[in-house]
């Protein structure tokens, strides 16, 4: 029942700042002073947010209505808190070193919190599901997956350009901004390959900014109509 909306989840949009390790030691001390200053804050709301789409994938996808509504909104609850919490992390780390620096912070940090918005807005969707009737409750979470793909196109652009160029090598380097190798439990019955991947445009591969939303295609899982 929850199949799809962990699918969608998997595609990863939503920029959370996971890049993958650069060795590369060259680069401008102010730049990377800022990027320092974003990621020391950024781990535990990338943790936060990886540990909410694992809740969402990992809840059975035969699982009970009630079950998955509880998981999603507690999980949706948690990545609309992990974005905000990035998006003061940018603010509060003061204008980046770069051209057009205090835009490119004033669009990242809106873009941030407008996919926080967005995460709530999805919560009191789930909320509002009828969990009683298993066939209205897995209509209803198609209209979910649909408000995830709404995510997935919302305007990134800032965030994409604070994980590239100068800015991005900077933060790659930053342990707080680099992505954790951890090993996910299989997929539950039904569930998607492919393990969840959280960051904005590209999957696992995000840099350390709250990014754009996670790519969310999937629809609301198909076992739970079809067990209706």
């Amino acid at each position: 029942m929850n199949k799809k909306l962990a699918a969608a989840l998997s595609g990863g949009a939503v920029l959370v700042l996971a890049l993958s390790g650069c060795s590369n030691d060259s680069g401008d001390s102010k730049v990377n002073a800022w990027a320092k200053k974003v990621c020391d804050q950024a781990q535990p709301q990338i943790q936060q947010r990886a540990n909410a789409q694992q809740t969402i994938i990992s809840t059975a996808a035969d699982g009970k209505p009630a079950d998955i509504q509880a998981a999603d909104s507690k999980a949706f609850q948690d990545i609309a808190a992990a974005d905000s919490a990035l998006a003061a992390a940018v603010k509060a780390a003061g204008t980046p070193p770069v051209d057009n620096g205090e835009k490119l912070q004033t669009d990242a940090v809106n873009e941030l919190n407008a996919t926080a918005k967005a995460y709530l807005d999805l919560k009191k969707q789930v909320d509002a599901l009828n969990a009683k009737d298993q066939q209205k409750f897995a209509d209803g979470l198609q209209g979910v997956a649909d408000g995830l793909k709404k995510i997935e196109n919302m305007d990134q652009a800032a965030l994409k350009k604070l994980q590239s160029g100068e800015l991005g090598t900077a933060m790659a380097k930053q342990p707080g901004c680099q992505a954790k190798k951890t090993s996910s439990p299989a997929p539950a019955p039904d569930a998607p390959s492919e393990p969840a991947v959280s960051s904005s445009s590209a999957p696992a591969k995000t840099g350390a900014t709250p990014s754009s939303p996670a790519k969310t295609g999937a629809t609301p899982s198909s076992k739970a109509s079809s067990k209706a």
